[in-house]
């Protein structure tokens, strides 16, 4: 399996023995979700999982995904409050309501959705979308009654509950990425053993460098995640790209942002975006939905697995399916299954294409080792990378074989589990020539045979140089 099964962690799946379950069934990455938790409710996870990593002799990669801006409603006066098409409500702060009834004897008793988000307020015009509850209820502003209240109008029937979330389709907000609570909870996630950082409602390359600079205070070097939740953040993806990690395509604030018909075919430009820049790609939410309540997914469940494989994705992630569902284990196994088969249809009619004449050296290398991999029908592709680059320009082309990416550096281990048909594999730094130690692993493999060729590519460092980029292939038969 080259595509990878992130899964979030929660009541369902934190006890040791079902964290144990899902690795064996195939989940390389575990979501942690700051927004529901702390640092000290992690402390034991992130323990029984490097304790799992060491048995089973397998790189598990642990995601701190941050709560960031999310924007909610205040607590309803009920449990609920219920609408019909057209009807009116006013949206604001309480103390704001309650000064123009005083002013305003013949003002209509409307109901009060309160909401105290001053840069939100700060934004809404007349005529502007406000959808809340997941994109379940849209209402359109009628009247600016003040900078602190507004008057909406329903334009389908829904239910809203209290502290829910509420969004601007289209409309950009100013508002920072990493809120205080996140600086705190990154900071100590690094300090309990993060290996990824995903960053919520990113909107800027800027927000992705602040948590950057964040993550090198404190003497770390992990991945930094981009979730793509906001229109702006789909029109400013290649500027991102350029200094991310990694991206994430979070379908459930992205659905509500963007005109659902468009989301489909968003999502494969994001895909094919982000394969060509060598970057890997999650897709998340709802990906197994039905399976939180049923032992087996829809048929378009089943569908939308296989198309994101198709479609180019590195990893898929699993959200209440995993964290509060009733088949967490069962889950994980049929979304192997669904990958499996659809892995075989992808690399059935994926061409190796030579990469265009502007890439450089490096990229050259990588279609070239992808090439002898297929032409000498070589049982797996071998490069040895210090900060994973080479791995990721292999992955990229989607070879057949398997691609085994050697590294002494644990954080950039962890970090390859992101990647299409990845397999990181620790390597010490006894012997100092890195084809020699792509030689030593091959010979020592258990499951790799005699008599087969292994394709390597590697750095060959010169005298008085610490690190060389990939520079050479090597066919060697074990």
């Amino acid at each position: 399996m080259n595509t990878k099964i992130v899964a979030t962690v929660g009541p369902a799946s934190s006890a040791r023995d079902k964290l144990d379950r899902l690795i064996q069934a195939g989940v390389r990455i575990f979501r942690l979700n700051f927004s529901h938790g702390g640092a000290s409710q992690f402390t034991q996870i992130i323990k029984d999982l490097r304790e799992l990593e060491r048995e089973h002799n397998t790189a598990v990669t642990i995601m701190q995904d941050l709560s960031g801006p999310k924007i909610r409603i205040g607590s309803l006066n009920g449990d609920t409050m219920d609408f019909a098409a057209g009807n009116m409500a006013f949206l604001g702060k309480p103390e704001a309501e309650a000064a123009r009834n005083k002013n305003n004897q013949d003002q209509p008793d409307l109901p009060l959705i309160p909401f105290d988000h001053q840069e939100v307020m700060d934004s809404l015009d007349v005529n502007d979308r406000v959808v809340m509850a997941d994109g379940a209820l849209e209402f359109i502003v009628t009247a600016k009654l003040g900078p602190d209240l507004f008057e909406i109008k329903a334009q389908n029937d829904g239910i809203i509950t209290s502290r829910k979330g509420l969004a601007l389709p289209g409309k950009a907000i100013k508002l920072p990425a990493l809120t205080e609570k996140d600086r705190q909870d990154l900071a100590d996630g690094l300090a309990i053993g993060v290996d990824a950082v995903a960053l919520s409602y990113v909107q800027t390359p800027e927000d992705i460098l602040e948590a950057k600079a964040i993550i090198r205070k404190h003497g770390r070097n992990v991945p930094v995640v981009a979730k793509l939740e906001r229109q702006t953040a789909v029109d400013r993806l290649d500027a991102i790209l350029a200094v991310t990690d990694a991206v994430m395509v979070a379908r459930g604030d992205l659905g509500v942002e963007c005109p659902l018909p468009e989301l489909p075919a968003m999502q494969k430009r994001i895909i094919l975006a982000c394969n060509q820049a060598s970057k890997p790609v999650i897709v998340a939410t709802q990906m197994l939905l039905s399976m939180v309540h049923n032992p087996s997914p829809t048929r378009a469940e089943t569908t939308d697995v296989a198309n994101a494989v198709l479609d180019g994705a590195d990893c898929l992630m699993l959200s209440e399916e995993t964290a509060m569902g009733n088949y967490p284990v069962e889950t994980v196994q049929f979304m192997g299954r669904i990958i499996k088969e659809a892995e075989v249809l992808l690399l059935e009619r994926y061409s190796s294409l030579q990469p265009p004449r502007e890439k450089g050296t490096a990229d050259f290398l990588a279609f070239s080792a992808c090439l002898l991999a297929e032409k000498t029908e070589a049982q797996a592709i071998i490069t040895h990378s210090i900060t994973g680059s080479s791995a990721r320009l292999v992955s990229a082309r989607q070879p057949r074989q398997p691609i085994y990416a050697l590294t002494p550096d644990p954080e950039t281990l962890h970090a390859l589990n992101f990647t299409w048909g990845v397999r990181p594999w620790l390597v010490g730094q006894e012997i100092e020539s890195h084809l020699e130690r792509a030689e030593k692993f091959i010979d020592e493999h258990p499951l790799f045979y005699t008599g087969r060729a292994f394709i390597i590519t590697a750095g060959q460092v010169r005298v008085n140089q610490h690190n060389a980029g990939a520079n050479l292939i090597k066919i060697y038969v074990k």
